[in-house]
């Protein structure tokens, strides 16, 4: 679980990181907690930004891979780079050393600006980083079955199944989100079933987050 006690890289203000595995429904959940007021971090979001035109991330992805892995108008090849770094776990580690310290650096300054009582940070990979655990204050995990998971990925992207499967052998396994879990919303049974849990939450997180201001 969380670490209750952040070192001197976590933020100070209150925050909750939001993860699950491909499919769960992250998204989903993290605009349940927008409509009541949460501020909304999406290290994804970010990742897509760095990797964009101009993107700060551009010019190291160049360096480390080469011209064939950037468009013609600047931005990262994501399908390219896809194939490569789920079949070269060498360049996959190289890809996350160039991207996660400025997602991390961004996502920071993202949460000094957010107006928001409490701040969500939507971290896909939260449980694979030690970094990510300790700079939140609880984990919320978006837990469904995996045969779930891979019917939305298949409907949602138009994957087959043995694509999604290999991006869920690089995440973590379900049993290992679920213990590493402060929260739980599970997300089997459509929209309607989550507003009751996330109503309950969010009233946690904002007493949470005035406490943590006393």
């Amino acid at each position: 679980m969380a670490t209750d006690s952040f070192n001197k890289l976590a933020p100070r203000r209150f925050s909750v990181g939001l993860t699950g595995g491909i499919g769960s429904g992250k998204t989903t959940v993290a605009n349940l907690f927008a409509d009541r007021g949460a501020s909304i971090v999406d290290t994804d979001a970010i990742a897509h930004s760095l990797s964009a035109p101009d993107g700060l991330a551009i010019p190291a992805i160049r360096a480390q891979f080469g011209d064939d892995f950037i468009n013609p108008d600047g931005s990262m090849n994501r399908a390219r780079m896809r194939e490569r770094v789920f079949s070269d776990p060498p360049a996959r580690k190289t890809l996350e050393a160039i991207l996660h310290p400025l997602i991390r650096s961004e996502s920071d300054l993202a949460m000094k600006e957010a107006p928001g009582e409490y701040v969500i940070f939507v971290v896909p990979l939260l449980v694979e980083s030690s970094e990510w655990r300790i700079r939140v204050a609880r984990i919320l995990v978006v837990d469904c079955p995996e045969d779930v998971q891979i019917r939305r990925v298949v409907a949602r992207n138009g994957m087959s199944e043995t694509a999604v499967r290999a991006i869920m052998s690089t995440q973590a396994a379900r049993a290992e989100r679920l213990a590493a879990a402060d929260d739980v919303i599970v997300n089997d049974d459509g929209a309607a079933k989550l507003i009751p849990e996330v109503d309950r939450l969010h009233q946690l997180y904002k007493m949470l987050a005035a406490a943590s201001k006393a």
